[in-house]
């Protein structure tokens, strides 16, 4: 995919940084659509079997509280940082149902979810053919959770079954030729047999609308996965993950190999994990906010634990702050600044990555990493735990190294006899040839900056495969 060179000045930070080259022309090559699940329920492919890598951004407000003018911005900015999905609120969650839309349209008449308002509805139109022009496919959230889970909701108005049903058949039935992926749920749990039939019934009828056209998955709540409530669902697609605002590997973004190897098999996807800016664990007061290295982290976890993509987010965009806007959580910059932070940027070197191997044979192997005589060392916990993937044949292997400390691997991962090593930057998307090794026995390396907390990512090939530089 050829890419382009461009620079963007970070006004509001008083910084200027050089972005590496970005996509040239759509982020995804929407021609081959439909999607589909693969043929080993990893991931996700177009019809003629190429692989679709989900590079996501949460951007729950877009439809909601951006104009015309505003969402050309947001989505270009996207699509030159290669996203290939946008997650988005129909009904949305920040009085989604009584403030209106930039134009001054409400979603529904009456509140009436089986009453759609149709100016409203061009609106989102709008959006939805934007985004898919430039190779962006919408996920696209029918309703956020607090409209069917009354229980947690934000006021007396809520789905029944029936309501639920018809609402998802008109959905699906209006963007039955759009590029979209339903996402049903919005951050709600499933606490009874009704939330249930309440999902089922919009499930139903979204299939009902779309002649079963488009995936369905379903949007957790923080720590949550769609598995726990759904797996066996025939309409489930692929499972959603909620690791959430947490920046630790052990105990939340360990959850998604728990999910990989689950059965039957699903694709899995971390479709919320902590955003960039965003106050650690809720608690700004004792943990402060998030940085881009705490958004790599969880994109290389979750890819090396299975994942067949991943979502990033930002706190001020997925709420489209400004400052003439009631902040949620103490956003730090507006949306139009937050939508070129650095770790928004690094999304796309994991793609790059990831798209520079075999993609649909890859798997989750720890076992590559050489545990030390203190396991809380290497393969290590919280932040600093070490992560492995590697495909299935053996043509290739990958470990993420989350600090400069040194490292044993297994070199008979790899099937060829000579092994190519390489370090690759997940900061700048950079990549250096260490040297060529045998197959045999372990070995150590060091990282690029010994005793630094940055980031990095062995890159272990059969040299015999002669693969392009990693990234490329």
């Amino acid at each position: 995919m050829k890419r382009m060179a461009v620079v963007i000045l970070v006004v509001g930070a008083g910084l200027s940084w050089a972005a590496e080259p970005a996509w040239q022309g759509p982020s995804a090559d929407l021609s081959r659509w439909p999607l589909k699940v693969s043929e080993n329920k990893r991931f996700l492919v177009f019809h003629d079997g190429t692989p679709f890598y989900w590079q996501g951004d949460t951007a729950w407000e877009l439809f909601h509280r951006l104009g015309r003018e505003d969402a050309e911005k947001y989505l270009e900015t996207r699509r030159q940082q290669g996203f290939t999905v946008v997650q988005a609120v129909v009904l949305a969650e920040i009085d989604g149902l009584n403030t209106p839309n930039a134009n001054g349209d409400k979603p529904l008449i009456d509140n009436d979810p089986t009453k759609p308002n149709e100016a409203y509805f061009k609106h989102v139109d709008f959006i939805v053919k934007l985004a898919e022009n430039k190779g962006i496919v919408i996920g696209m959230l029918p309703t956020w959770g607090d409209k069917w889970n009354k229980k947690r909701g934000t006021g007396p108005e809520g789905f029944t079954t029936t309501s639920a049903e018809t609402y998802g058949k008109w959905l699906g039935q209006r963007y039955k030729e759009a590029k979209i992926i339903w996402i049903l749920g919005g951050d709600r749990p499933i606490e009874n047999d009704g939330h249930k039939e309440i999902i089922r019934a919009m499930a139903r009828g979204l299939k009902a609308g779309d002649d079963g056209r488009h995936l369905i998955t379903f949007h957790p709540p923080g720590g949550a996965g769609s598995a726990q409530w759904l797996h066996d669902e025939p309409w489930l697609d692929f499972n959603m993950r909620q690791n959430g605002h947490v920046a630790e590997y052990t105990g939340r973004y360990d959850k998604t190999l728990d999910d990989y190897n689950r059965t039957p098999s699903k694709p899995v996807l971390d479709g919320e994990p902590i955003y960039e800016d965003h106050p650690v664990s809720f608690d700004a007061s004792k943990l402060g906010h998030s940085i881009a290295a705490d958004v790599r982290r969880p994109l290389y976890w979750d890819l090396f634990n299975g994942a067949f993509g991943h979502t990033y987010g930002h706190h001020s965009v997925w709420q489209m702050w400004t400052p003439k806007r009631d902040p949620i959580n103490n956003p730090l910059m507006p949306w139009t600044e937050a939508i070129l932070q650095p770790g928004a940027r690094q999304m796309q070197f994991g793609r790059r990555l990831m798209e520079s191997r075999p993609f649909l044979t890859r798997i989750p192997d720890s076992t590559i990493i050489v545990t030390d005589r203190v396991p809380t060392s290497v393969p290590g916990t919280g932040r600093y735990h070490f992560a492995a993937t590697r495909d299935s044949a053996g043509s290739y292997a990958m470990v993420y190294v989350p600090i400069g400390r040194s490292f044993s691997v297994r070199m008979d991962v790899i099937a060829g006899p000579q092994v190519k090593a390489w370090w690759y930057n997940p900061r700048n998307g950079e990549a250096a040839e260490i040297g060529i090794f045998s197959n045999t026995g372990t070995k150590q390396f060091l990282p690029p900056d010994p005793g630094e907390h940055l980031d990095w990512i062995l890159v272990l090939d059969d040299a015999a495969k002669n693969f392009k530089v990693p990234g490329q």
